[in-house]
This record gives C-alpha cells, structure tokens and sequence, in this order.
C-alpha cells in the first residue's frame, strides 16, 4: 500500500471523525454554562482605552 493511500484512508476515516469530535467539542465549550461573562468581557476589549 502506498504512503499516498494509507494517508487518504486515514483521513477518510479516523481524521473525520476526530475533526468531528474536535468541532462537537468547541461548541459545547463556547456554549457551556457561565461562559455568558467571560464572551461579554473579550467582546469589550477594543472599547477598553477609548476616549
């Protein structure tokens, strides 16, 4: 088998589902339970120094 193959099986397979998981993951993170002040805080930092 071919390094070129053995690479796209991989990625057919095993590297979707862990971008998969990887995307799932981030959501969830970004959505969870008290992330509401910490996502309001970040979005004010280029108003921070304004005159």
């Amino acid at each position: 088998m071919e390094t070129y193959t053995a690479m796209r099986h991989f990625a057919d397979s095993w590297g979707l589902l862990a971008m998969t998981v990887f995307f799932v993951g981030a959501i969830l993170y970004a959505f969870r339970p008290g992330s509401r002040k910490l996502s309001d805080d970040a979005a004010q930092i280029p108003f921070r120094d304004e005159d």
